[in-house]
This record gives structure tokens, sequence and C-alpha cells, in this order.
């Protein structure tokens, strides 16, 4: 029997804004259709060069997004370069927030060469799901987030227990920014389900219809079969390939039609 909580009325919710992982190549090494994704997206999570992206990328990426307007927000990540940010490393607190600090100084100051500001941080892959996962992660890059120079946001999972890392991130001077995704199935505690579980990726009209239901009654329908409240200011799409860039258009056009 599906859950019944109160939703929202989609009135009073704001639009969700478009984030996109971007500016992940590598020398010679290409990643992505930035140059078709960027006109279509909100806010451009831009590699900082620990785990994909270089001077020329970055220089690249930022210029792209100056064009079309787009928000910018730093993308740092473990440094593991060979493993594209997805393992887990063993680090400090300390060193985790110098690896963020280093990282977003890098794609702010080229930013502002560019007459350009980063707005906010999104953790990449293994920082991202470890921050998710361990409390002490999570705390260190809060403080890296807080202790920056200028004030920036974090974009963090939208999950069941929001509130907690709302307060938790109030009392240190930071705002948060929601994050939902597109094409991951979630689980009754408000999770992502694991990779390695049958149906935890969606494809094609599953992923138009988790968009739809999120817009319109704030919500996705889990693994179970449950019905979870979700507020989330911004969801996560992808620019990897040719089907990816039909999909991203035809959420734009959905988010166009809903709101």
């Amino acid at each position: 029997m599906p859950n019944t909580h109160r939703l929202v009325p989609s009135s009073l919710r704001p639009s969700l804004l478009l984030n996109c992982d971007l500016g992940e190549s590598f020398g010679s090494w290409q990643m992505g259709l930035d140059d078709h994704a960027m006109p279509h997206i909100d806010m451009a999570n831009i590699a900082c060069g620990f785990h994909g992206g270089d001077a020329d990328v970055m220089a690249r990426t930022l210029k792209l997004a100056k064009q079309h307007g787009v928000t910018i927000g730093a993308h740092p990540s473990y440094p593991d370069l060979q493993g594209f940010g997805r393992r887990s490393m063993q680090c400090t607190e300390q060193e985790i927030i110098n690896l963020v600090h280093y990282q977003i100084a890098a794609l702010d100051g080229m930013a502002q060469c560019q007459g350009l500001t980063v707005s906010y941080i999104k953790p990449h892959g293994a920082l991202y799901n470890d921050m998710m996962a361990k409390e002490a992660v999570w705390l260190a890059v809060l403080r890296a987030v807080a202790s920056y120079h200028t004030p920036l946001k974090l974009m963090i999972l939208a999950t069941a227990d929001a509130a907690r890392y709302q307060q938790q991130a109030a009392a240190a001077g930071v705002s948060l920014l929601l994050e939902a995704f597109a094409d991951r199935r979630y689980t009754a505690e408000g999770k992502l389900t694991p990779r390695s579980q049958p149906g935890a990726v969606l494809h094609g009209a599953e992923v138009l219809a988790q968009v739809r239901q999120l817009v319109s009654a704030g919500s996705v329908t889990t693994n179970t079969g449950t019905t979870l409240p979700l507020a989330a200011d911004t969801l996560c799409v992808h620019g990897d390939n040719t089907a990816a860039i039909t999909q991203l258009t035809e959420i734009r056009e959905l988010l166009r039609l809903c709101q």
C-alpha cells in the first residue's frame, strides 16, 4: 500500500533547475558533448582537474557557459584522475578541506579571468557518495565550503533526511541546493538504489515519468512502489552521448510544459 503524505502544491514549489557535469575532458581525451548540452541546462558542474578537466578544458567550458548564460559550479573530487574520481579515498578532514579549496580556487580564478563567478559546488563521484554516506566526510566538505573566502552554495542529494542536513548547513552559514536524479530509482529511505540492483537506472519513458511526478506532485515512486515526497531544487541530467542529449532536450521541454 503506498505511503500517504501531504504533498506541496506545484504552484508553491520553485521550478527545477537542470544541472549537468561538464568540462570532464582531459588533453586529447574527450568526455561528453558539452557543446550540445550547455544550451539546455541552467547549472554547469565544471570539473576542476582532479578527476577530469585541465586548464584548456576549463577555459573552453567557462566560455561556453558564459555564452549561454549558465550558472557555474565547481565539481571537485578526490585526486583520482586515473579512476575518474570514482574510487573512495581515506582522507583526513583537513585533507578534504584542502583538496576542495584547491579545486574551487582553480576554477574560481579561471572564471574571474572571464568575468564570471563560481556560485556553488557539487562534489563528484566517490566524494559525493562518501559525503552522503559518512558523517565525517559530510562535515569536512561542509566546513570546506563554509571556510572558503567567498560564500558558495553546496549541492547535495535530496533525501528524506534533508532537514537534518539543512540544519547543520545553516549552523555553518552554508545554503544547500537539493539535487534529484532523473534517471535513478529511489529506495523507500530516499536514497538512490545501488547500480548493482536491477532497475536502479531508469530509461526512456521511465525517466520522463519520474520527472513529471517530481514537478507535478513533488514526489517519486520508490523501488518498493511507495510514494516518497522529495523536495528538490535541481535535477541532474547528462550530456555524455547523443542519446543523453536527446533525453535532455525532452526533459527541458517537459519542464517547460509543466511549469
